[in-house]
């Protein structure tokens, strides 16, 4: 199975200008914890809901003034529509995180998928093995 076959798409994102009141109100209306930051059509960033905890709640400055290239990761870590799923879980676990974007082969944003599609599309058992090395310390 292919990471295409199990990704969330069409999906919505975020530019590098979006204010973080309008990137919560994003997440809490669509049940997300992660919105990918587009600038110039290609993958700047991701957003999830721990940096709005961590980079504004606890950060310095105000918060109405900061926006998604403020708070963002930047450099994403992503994985390919065709790759297969046990490809996405290793991914994940190698690089610790729960949700990826997804791009094609022309580098476009197509999608995003998580740990959560994993287990409900494919696998528990490679969800759960992903997971274990997710929250393994390095």
């Amino acid at each position: 199975m292919k990471v295409l076959d199990i990704m969330t798409a069409p999906l919505i994102t975020i530019s590098v200008d979006c204010p973080v009141s309008r990137i919560a109100a994003q997440m809490d209306d669509h049940g997300i914890g992660a919105l990918p930051v587009v600038q110039d059509g290609r993958l700047a960033g991701i957003v999830t809901d721990r940096d709005l905890v961590v980079r504004v709640i606890s950060g310095s400055g105000f918060a109405s003034t900061k926006t998604a290239q403020d708070i963002m990761t930047p450099g994403a870590f992503w994985c390919r529509a065709d790759h297969s799923v046990e490809t996405l879980a290793a991914l994940m676990g190698d690089h610790q995180v729960r949700r990826l974007p997804v791009l094609d082969g022309r580098d476009r944003l197509v999608g995003m998928v998580s740990l959560g599609d994993i287990a409900e599309h494919v696998s528990e058992r490679l969800a759960g093995e992903a997971l274990g090395e997710i929250v393994e310390d390095r």
